[in-house]
């Protein structure tokens, strides 16, 4: 539909962002408005305090339709945790003997299937990526469309992805007292895919990253399709959180000296620096060497890009990733995180930006280019697709990217609760010092957390 208006909205561990957009005269998306607040009742991607985190979504929502002067009803919304699951399936369709060659409506029959298959309980499919079409045991391969082809069997892989239903429920409820409607739910890594990769990443072969507050959410990309997904429940808190209990400080405070002064490599930083931190009340002011903070977020990170590392392998498509990895989300700022992520993958390695499918007369551009965002204008991009296809696309030469249906049609409403507790936060200043004695704090903290163990 032409200048039609898509809202996105990523409900965040850290962050709940509306992102308003349109298509604009050259093809790119163009955001006419933009809200952010701070996400409570939110933990690893879901909802736990429907509530608190209906309330975070109208501060959000509010801010981007003020700027863009519209009123939002309906949104398109992200969806990531540890809940979410992958899985291969494979399926084949009879075709009727009045069709000389095999129609669409034979194509949406065979994926159609795929929702009558045998699941956990209490798991939802929210989408069926198709990886390769077979007509009477010949297999297709990508260029050709099944749709056209003569044959009397269609079979075809999958790769599927589904959620806990509960979780489904939770951000039902909480969009719902927000006073909106679901457009669509989408998987994040997908989201934040379409507004940090092109087609030749894709294409190529590409592993996406997105290392958010609660989750690190993997997208594996080869021959223009979506071929692996997984999302790991340690990302930005879990480094945090790290940082709060090895230098016994306030949670604002290490978020702080994570983003200001942190790296991901304890070469990289000088055995001379200290960050002073003013203490609470009469307190005197607490001193953390540089060189320990870069350890604690080495050991954390290291961490993560090693699981990352695994599900490339786990996916098969390691030796194939011609475009090699992409970071992207908010913990993509972290300084050096690319030579890790290199270091480790063995794999080339950049940060993605979202400013490539952007307008530069958008909203709010410059804020907008950054790793944190992929997400919420992914959604605005990913709805914008889904609008033009349209509900009777036959278009043989585009990848469907997964099915939607109304996956909250039979669900009930049961409200959760829980709480959340802000912290104060206090900016550290750094200074120079001759010669630090580093190398006992930091012992000190590994030896506790390998005795105790590292939890999120």
């Amino acid at each position: 539909m032409e200048n039609e208006i898509i809202v996105g909205l990523d409900i965040g561990t850290t962050k709940i962002a509306c992102f308003v957009g349109m298509r604009g005269e050259n093809g790119k998306v163009k955001i006419l408005g933009f809200g952010k607040t701070e996400s409570i009742g939110v933990e690893h991607g879901v909802v736990k305090n429907v509530t608190e985190t209906a309330n975070s979504i109208k501060k959000a929502v509010g801010e981007a339709a003020d700027q863009a002067n519209v009123d939002i009803d309906e949104v398109w919304v992200g969806i990531a945790g540890q809940h979410i699951k992958s899985r291969p399936s494979q399926g084949s369709v009879m075709i009727p003997a009045e069709h000389r060659l095999i129609e669409q409506e034979d194509v949406d029959r065979l994926i159609a299937e795929q929702y009558n298959i045998m699941l956990e309980p209490g798991e939802e499919i929210i989408h069926i990526f198709p990886q390769q079409y077979i007509v009477d045991r010949e297999p297709l391969s990508r260029e050709v469309s099944p749709v056209g082809v003569a044959g009397k069997n269609l079979q075809a892989d999958f790769h599927m992805v589904t959620a806990n239903v509960q979780n489904l429920q939770y951000i039902k409820y909480a969009v719902q007292d927000a006073g909106l409607k679901i457009k669509g739910v989408v998987l994040e890594p997908v989201a934040s895919a379409k507004a940090v990769l092109d087609d030749s990443d894709r294409v190529a072969g590409v592993a996406m990253v997105d290392i958010g507050g609660g989750t690190t959410d993997i997208a594996i990309f080869h021959d223009g399709i979506i071929r692996h997904t997984s999302v790991l429940p340690l990302a930005g808190n879990a480094i945090t959180n790290d940082i709060r209990e090895g230098c016994n400080i306030m949670k604002k405070q290490a978020e702080s000296l994570k983003i200001k002064f942190g790296s991901c490599l304890v070469q990289a930083v000088s055995e001379n620096d200290v960050i002073s931190i003013p203490g609470i009340r009469s307190q005197p002011p607490r001193e953390i060497y540089v060189k320990t903070l870069a350890g604690i977020i080495n050991a954390r990170t290291k961490m993560i890009m090693e699981q990352v590392a695994y599900e490339i392998q786990l996916s098969g498509f390691s030796k194939k990733l011609i475009a090699g990895v992409v970071l992207t989300g908010g913990g993509a700022q972290l300084k050096n995180i690319k030579d890790l992520c290199e270091l480790i993958t063995t794999t080339d390695t950049r940060i993605g930006i979202p400013n490539e499918h952007l307008e530069t007369d958008s909203i709010s551009y410059d804020e907008l280019s950054h790793p944190m965002y992929a997400t919420g204008i992914g959604l605005v991009l990913y709805g914008l697709e889904q609008s033009e296809k349209g509900p009777a696309n036959d278009d043989a030469e585009e990848e469907p990217e997964g099915v939607h249906i109304d996956i909250f049609a039979d669900m009930k409403d049961e409200p959760a609760t829980s709480t959340a507790e802000p912290e104060p936060v206090l900016e550290p200043k750094a200074k120079k010092v001759k010669k630090p004695n580093f190398e006992g704090v930091l012992n000190k903290w590994f030896s506790n957390m390998f005795n105790e163990g590292i939890d999120d």
